[in-house]
């Protein structure tokens, strides 16, 4: 599910080269256009993710619901993706863009890795960028839909009393110590806090599997309980479950996640 700079510049340069799609976002940046035309792996198509990898409706459907299959179609279509493809998707460096668009396209039945490390890897490694905007060839690409579990809030509630719950956010926010962008601060009840930025080094590449394996027992993760995850709004807990996943775990993804809770009005906890 991973491939580093070399691997990919070695795929690139094979037969048959993956499709790319540069994710850049962040919660405080979410469009990242202009990153992209300011230098990308060559042939990137760029991908926003609040537009195409998200759809917009009522609050309490959260900030990040997930697009229908005919939205995401039609999106990946015109990244110019075809059946068969297989597609590598990278952000700027630490995966939480990327990793969104790794689940959505899991769960469309495409072939996808995420380039560990991001585009900053890729620049570290001395390989070549490009510049400018891509307007791939549209493709025609068919895709399927249900290929990764998902919960809905009813789900989550019940979680607890079953399997474990992981909150991805921040110590901070999963306190209710502050919300910079929901109107309660908190978490689910019975939930147990996984900061997603604990799932990657200092260089914005994922732990070896092994201290992942390690981090994820400590928070109660055995293989035997039923693992879901949420976050604020579905974005970072993609990453929780790519991270799970090179574990050895499976998870569920709750895609409205706190951002739909709260709007809600559910139940609420606070503290530790």
């Amino acid at each position: 599910m991973l491939i580093s700079p070399a691997e990919l510049a070695l795929a690139l340069a094979s037969s048959t080269p993956p499709r790319l799609l540069d994710v850049r976002w962040a919660l405080t940046k979410p469009n990242g256009a202009d990153e992209h035309a300011e230098g990308h792996l060559p042939g990137a198509a760029y991908v926003d993710l609040d537009t195409e990898l998200a759809d917009i409706g009522e609050p309490t459907r959260g900030r990040h619901p997930l697009p229908s299959r005919d939205a995401l179609e039609a999106s990946a279509r015109a990244w110019g993706l075809n059946d068969g493809d297989a597609v590598v998707v990278y952000d700027a460096g630490h995966g939480f863009g990327a990793a969104r668009a790794w689940w959505l396209l899991r769960h469309a039945g495409v072939d996808v890795r995420i380039l560990d490390g991001g585009y900053a890897a890729w620049v570290l490694a001395g390989l070549p960028v490009e510049t400018g905007a891509v307007a791939p060839e549209p493709g025609s690409i068919g895709l399927g839909w249900d290929g990764m579990p998902v919960i809905e809030a009813d789900d989550a509630a019940a979680w607890p009393a079953r399997g474990l719950l992981l909150d991805a956010r921040a110590g901070e926010r999963f306190r209710g110590e502050i919300e910079p962008m929901d109107p309660v601060a908190g978490h689910i009840p019975g939930a147990v806090n996984a900061p997603t930025s604990e799932n990657v080094g200092a260089g914005g590449t994922f732990l070896a599997a092994a201290e992942l394996e390690a981090r994820f027992a400590q928070l109660g993760v055995d293989g035997r309980s039923e693992v879901a995850v949420y976050c604020g709004s579905g974005v970072t807990a993609a990453h929780q479950i790519a991270a799970l996943e090179i574990a050895g775990f499976t998870a569920a993804l709750y895609p409205g996640s706190w951002s739909a809770w709260a709007h809600q009005g559910r139940p609420v906890e606070t503290g530790e």
